[in-house]
């Protein structure tokens, strides 16, 4: 059952650092994170035992019922274990057995995995499951709202399952992921066009669905709800149509979309480590800023899913550069994020001002030439920090040729001056702000 992620292939790791790599680097990435999750799994297990922990006999009792749903559908098993949420609590549990997490432990929760896989495979299953205030969660499907202190028990067989305390029972509906009574579901946000198909859910529930992001403390309504499956309609058919490449890692790449809250009324998105395939954004304003916004956050989750297994600068050591996207000056790792990231902008304006005209065009310009420009610059101060590991001095020039070759295309004239002046403006403000003159300089 457990597989360590293989190495990395030449022809992987050169598609990614040119900024692309399409469903064969994604695919050999989202493998590779699925090993992880795994192995994370596993480790909780063992940890549990190492411990002593009071709920280690049912971590082994849900290992062996990941086993038998394993054997009668190997499908059933990846798809709950691969959910985002699976490596931030797996990690956090790891950490937390080892002494250097201060919070208790969740050893319980691998309980709710084994029940999810169960309902998942078909197979029978009748186990404790833990609470969530008044909830028992099956993670990656949903939670049943059921009442009472401590533990539900939850009863799996032939692909029904029933949740249940002194409390209360709730019955799962046939399809986990559409509500029922007591039962609120992982929301499916799927979409079709021309032939390519996107299926993603919506979790705006799971405890451990984006660490450190400022979550929308509710679940979206049903009117909520249907905005953002409107948008993502269109905005599916933006990158299908125009897009192709990222249209085609997003599927690899994302699987759950987190509802956070915007920042000073700003459209806002983060991907988190260890939440491989999780997007946290604020509701999208339009179908252009989500299409922007995959084309971002894919990048930030294709280079942190490469860094798990090649890092690609050396451990921090306290030195901080100047980010022409951020306020304040950043760690090495951090800037080498944002470069990859913004590349990922660069390219999405540099092929949307293409397909539309007027007052729409000529923001897709300034955009373009915008980032660019900035992000080119960042580039050559990571360059030049002393930094990177031998395989970040092997990517960071491939990254960097595509950026130089963009630096060549014609934009309007007004366009070239207004990236001029808000990268002067960035700077300006960057300066007074931390008082000090960049680190690495510009290169201008």
């Amino acid at each position: 059952m457990l597989r360590r992620p293989a190495a990395v292939p030449d022809e992987v790791f050169d598609a990614l650092a040119v900024g692309g790599g399409g469903r064969p680097a994604t695919a050999h990435l989202r493998a590779a994170q699925y090993g992880k999750h795994l192995l994370l799994v596993r480790r909780v297990l063992d940890a549990a035992r190492e411990s002593g922990h009071p709920d280690a006999g049912r971590a082994e009792e849900a290992w062996w019922a990941l086993i038998a749903a394993q054997e009668a559908d190997t499908g059933a098993v990846a798809a709950t274990l691969r959910h985002p949420t699976v490596g931030v609590w797996a990690r956090r549990t790891v950490l937390a057995l080892g002494g250097h997490r201060r919070e208790d432990p969740r050893v319980a929760v691998l309980a709710s995995l084994a029940a999810a896989a169960a309902l998942r495979a078909g197979t029978s299953l009748r186990i404790e499951v833990p609470l969530d205030g008044p909830t028992a969660p099956l993670v990656s499907l949903g939670r049943a709202v059921v009442g009472g202190k401590g533990g539900a028990v939850a009863e799996v067989a032939a692909g029904r399952a029933v949740l249940g305390t002194r409390d209360g029972e709730v019955t799962v509906p046939d399809d986990p992921h559409e509500d029922g009574p007591g039962w609120q579901a992982l929301r499916r946000m799927e979409t079709e066009h021309a032939g390519y198909r996107l299926a993603l859910l919506l979790d705006d529930q799971e405890p451990d669905r984006m660490p450190g992001a400022d979550l929308v403390p509710r679940r979206l309504g049903a009117r909520e709800v249907e905005h953002w499956r409107a948008a993502l309609r269109e905005a599916w058919k933006i990158l299908v149509a125009d897009h192709w490449t990222i249209a085609q890692e997003t599927v690899d790449t994302v699987f759950t979309l987190t509802p956070t809250r915007a920042r000073d009324g700003a459209h806002t998105s983060a991907t988190a480590r260890h939440a491989y395939g999780n997007l946290g954004l604020s509701t999208p304003p339009n179908p252009v800023a989500l299409a922007l916004t995959f084309a971002h956050e894919v990048q930030h989750a294709k280079l942190t899913a490469l860094w798990d297994l090649l890092p690609l600068t050396l451990p921090d050591d306290g030195s901080r550069y100047y980010a022409p996207w951020r306020p304040d000056p950043r760690p090495a790792a951090g800037l080498f994020q944002g470069v990859y990231a913004h590349l990922g902008v660069a390219g999405f304006w540099r092929r949307h001002r293409d397909t539309v005209t007027g007052t729409e065009q000529e923001r897709a310009h300034a955009e373009f030439a915008h980032w660019r420009r900035s992000t080119l610059d960042a580039a050559r101060v990571l360059a030049g920090s002393g930094r990177l590991t031998p395989e970040g001095e092997r990517f960071l020039p491939a990254t960097t040729r595509t950026l130089r070759a963009w630096q060549d295309e014609p934009v309007p004239a007004a366009a070239a001056e207004a990236a001029d002046r808000a990268a002067r403006e960035h700077l300006a403000r960057w300066v007074d702000r931390n008082g000090d003159s960049p680190r690495g300089g510009l290169h201008r």
